[in-house]
């Protein structure tokens, strides 16, 4: 670890640094940009930045970036159908929402990202997929590597190694994408498995796909020679000077505003709330004593917030004006366990004092809690 660390910063230190005066004027119509930062908020951040702010005619742009534990999904994703959300807070692996459409990954510190701006009529994902196998080529010419017609990269024809999602703007345009060095492929699998069960929803739904590590193919190869390689091509395609420019996301003198970008997409409004409707309509199979009670619970959640909520419980199992008022608290609420432990923590010191009860009272709230 302390050797890995080690390297990477005599990597960096042979970089080539830009002064921060000159940094968005160089006048040569490309620039290849890498984050020092592994926070996967700052990173997109920054894609929003340069979407927003940079003059794409004058300047296209290639960004770099790695980030620690997290998963990101799309723009119109469904959080709760596309991962295990309990398993990211158990794990400590950061959640986050993107603005361009498809599927959702894993990234870690084993895994590269690679953002492609140009303005939308020069915007053409192939061209920059097929940079990255010619790049991959060039470095080990043995590695069967090609585009497919899904925008995807496979290797040895049937591993995914390379997704691919976009923004299309008015004016500016960017296609990013990732590249599978070394990740951590069983919490890959295990966080991108859903345990929701019964919900229904028209939010974009990703496509399984086996996947490889191109180090599982090359030992030999590193993060690092895999990030100068297509930096290389790159600079090659756009007659440019090999030239990589450090930049720090959180340094407002380079980036202002950024600060503010960075803090809205950490927002459980936007990570949470921008989901599309959905329903849920599930059974949950409370063991009790000795005996199984099945309970119904169907509820409809928009914008991250439950609009509707009906629990069946079976009859004289708790009085109706119970759970009713548990129905009553959890609508307009969060589809948050964190909120609805809250919630049920303040029902459960008013109502009811009988043991019996209060076992059987504690037990729903318990399954409701899980069921988020």
């Amino acid at each position: 670890m302390v050797f890995q660390a080690l390297k990477n910063c005599l990597w960096l230190s042979c970089v080539l640094r830009t002064p921060k005066a000159c940094f968005w004027s160089t006048a040569s119509g490309a620039l290849i940009i890498q984050s020092v930062s592994n926070d996967v908020y700052q990173n997109l951040a920054v894609e929003d930045w340069i979407h927003d702010h940079m003059d794409l005619e004058k300047q296209q742009v290639l960004f770099l970036w790695r980030n620690s534990p997290a998963v990101v999904i799309g723009r119109h994703q469904n959080p709760w159908q596309e991962c295990n959300l309990r398993l990211l807070r158990q794990k400590n692996i950061k959640l986050a929402r993107r603005r361009s459409g498809g599927g959702t990954v894993y990234h870690d510190l084993g895994n590269i990202n690679l953002t492609f701006f140009t303005t939308r009529k020069k915007y053409e994902r192939m061209e920059n997929l097929k940079l990255i196998v010619k790049a991959l080529k060039a470095l080990r010419p043995q590695l069967d590597v090609h585009v497919t017609d899904r925008y995807d990269i496979l290797l040895d024809r049937q591993y995914k190694i390379s997704g691919t999602a976009a923004k299309l703007g008015r004016t500016s345009a960017y296609h990013h994408c990732t590249l599978l060095c070394n990740a951590d492929k069983f919490v890959l699998s295990s966080v991108l498995k859903s345990p929701y069960k019964g919900l229904q929803s028209n939010a974009t739904p990703s496509v399984p796909a086996l996947v490889k590590n191109l180090f599982e193919e090359d030992p030999s190869l590193t993060s690092e020679m895999l990030l100068d390689a297509v930096a290389k091509e790159y600079a090659m395609q756009h007659e440019i000077d090999h030239h990589i420019t450090l930049i720090n996301p959180a340094d407002e003198t380079l980036l202002p505003g950024i600060s503010n970008k960075t803090k809205e997409l950490q927002t459980w409004e936007w990570v949470y709330g921008k989901t599309p409707k959905f329903s849920v309509s599930t059974c949950l199979n409370m063991a009790y004593k000795d005996s199984v009670v099945d309970v119904k619970v169907n509820m409809d959640v928009k914008h991250g917030r439950i609009e509707v909520c009906n629990i069946d419980l079976p009859e004289q199992w708790l009085p109706p004006a119970l759970y009713s008022e548990l129905v009553k608290s959890l609508t307009g609420s969060k589809f948050c366990p964190k909120e609805t432990t809250t919630l049920v923590t303040t029902l459960l010191r008013v109502y009811p004092q009988e043991d019996e009860l209060h076992s059987r009272w504690s037990l729903l709230c318990e399954n409701m809690i899980r069921l988020m």
